[in-house]
């Protein structure tokens, strides 16, 4: 896996959901336990968990900003600290495995 293919992944995401008003992100993800904006933001958290460990410095909490609209811009900016941290490649496999599954879910 390779950080242009995880840059592809979440490229995809972000055009799924980028235009997405308040009302979308608040309707239940696949499964129906949790909101669309509580599954993007659980993964932005995980994609920043994995660059924190990347790094080798400690996981912190993704803040939960008020306007849902701003979790794809967090995701971004999340992948791209994931990528700067120079992972192996399962590492990045493993993000682009987390994006696809959420994707799937929407």
């Amino acid at each position: 896996m390779s950080a242009a293919e995880l840059d592809r992944a979440v490229t995809s995401l972000v055009r799924q959901v980028g235009h997405w008003q308040q009302p979308r992100w608040a309707a239940p993800a696949a499964g129906g336990n949790v909101s669309r904006a509580d599954l993007v933001h659980r993964l932005v958290q995980e994609v920043a968990n994995l660059a924190a460990d990347a790094e080798g410095g400690p996981r912190r909490a993704v803040p939960r900003l008020d306007n849902d609209l701003a979790l794809p811009d967090q995701l971004r900016v999340v992948a791209a600290d994931l990528v700067a941290a120079g992972p192996p490649p399962e590492v990045l496999a493993r993000a682009a495995a987390e994006v696809a599954a959420t994707r799937g879910a929407l």
